[in-house]
């Protein structure tokens, strides 16, 4: 709920959402064993997301946008992770793909969430100080 970044794993363009999704979830099932919910858009469907269910326990909840409804609407629980691409997108590092190798680019995203991360402390550590 916090937008916080649990696992990265950048794939070639060739690779399906719902392929690598798959791969996300085992290894943030692996990573975080109290992990028992997560949301996902309409793409995460099928039959590897259902086997990852299966071997996981991981209760993988589908949130889509209504058909009836046109425009702009906020999705419950979407909005966090669109938060955080907006959060990542303000790095410079991340707006083009300047890397040659997928390690290197998880990397960039983990610098990135680093960075994001220090400042919530930073800024928490100045309010400390002001409320003395």
């Amino acid at each position: 709920m916090l937008g916080l970044v649990l696992v990265v794993l950048v794939t070639p363009a060739s690779v399906q959402d719902r392929d690598g999704g798959a791969d996300v979830l085992r290894e943030a099932g692996r990573e975080f064993p109290t992990l028992e919910h997560v949301w996902v858009d309409g793409a995460y469907n099928g039959e590897p997301i259902e086997a990852v269910r299966r071997d996981t326990g991981i209760e993988v909840e589908m949130v889509k946008r209504s058909d009836d409804v046109r425009g702009f609407v906020v999705l419950p629980n979407r909005w966090i992770v669109e938060r955080t691409n907006g959060w990542l997108g303000k790095f410079r590092l991340l707006s083009k793909e300047y890397e040659r190798s997928l390690e290197s680019s998880r990397s960039d995203v983990l610098l990135a969430m680093t960075s994001i991360m220090l400042n919530r402390l930073q800024t928490l550590g100045l309010y400390r100080r002001e409320a003395r």
